[in-house]
């Protein structure tokens, strides 16, 4: 069974429902026959390439907030992910354009190495203070994961390379009816949305793997919309 995720590095719900589905994965009898495909959903695809700001102030911007209130949306993103077991810095990470990476993980994937570079990627922008939006970073990360370098640096130097893959990616996103990530899709037949706890994700997978209809499990999620606006629940949300 093929499950596909569709995300975006900059949206921090993808990176902890990422560390979710993993651990719902693991606790599922049939997990080793279990097919996992990332695909590209771009949250700011209108961004120019190289303009990028410092998220505390992309949050305050976007949601009207005051940069106090920016940071305590931060720390409460935070909290989950170190839940999690996952690394979160509140301070200090840029915000940008994520095309360059969505088409270096098509590159990754056809090497058999997306999984390892979505990890690696994540860790920079949200536990590193490494920026996902220089290039030498992403050739750096590139190289980590496994791939050839100069094989990395010719795709990011063609601005074509895997450009159809991805916006192939978000035309079948929009066509699925999904308008924010996470999104899961199971076996082409099931979706669920947002950053699930990971026995929602277990459960989901059984019946799917059954071939029941998906019953709705669990509530509402946190998540990403298209247009960028990433929801932060108040303290007693997931």
């Amino acid at each position: 069974m093929r499950v596909e995720i569709w995300s975006d590095i900059a949206c921090p719900w993808c990176y902890i429902g990422k560390a979710r589905f993993e651990k719902g994965l693991a606790a599922f009898a049939h997990r080793d026959e279990i097919e996992v495909v990332h695909r590209s959903f771009e949250l700011d695809p209108n961004r120019p390439k190289g303009d990028t700001a410092p998220v505390i102030d992309m949050l305050a911007k976007k949601y009207g907030r005051t940069l106090e209130e920016a940071r305590a949306m931060e720390a409460h993103v935070a909290s989950n992910a170190h839940s999690e077991g996952l690394g979160y810095r509140t301070e200090g990470r840029d915000h940008g354009n994520t095309f360059d990476i969505h088409r270096l993980l098509h590159l990754a994937k056809e090497r058999g190495r997306q999984n390892e570079l979505l990890d690696l990627a994540y860790r920079a922008n949200f536990a590193e203070e490494r920026s996902v939006f220089d290039a030498e970073t992403l050739v750096r990360l590139g190289v980590e994961a496994g791939l050839d370098e100069a094989e990395v640096r010719s795709v990011l130097a063609d601005e074509n390379a895997y450009a159809d893959a991805v916006r192939a990616d978000e035309r079948e996103a929009a066509e699925l009816g999904a308008n924010g990530v996470p999104f899961f899709v199971l076996d082409r037949r099931y979706g669920i949305s947002g950053g699930q706890p990971a026995e929602v994700f277990t459960q989901a997978l059984e019946q799917a793997w059954q071939g029941r209809a998906l019953q709705p499990v669990g509530g509402d999620a946190a998540a990403c919309d298209a247009d960028g606006t990433c929801e932060v629940p108040g303290p007693s949300g997931a």
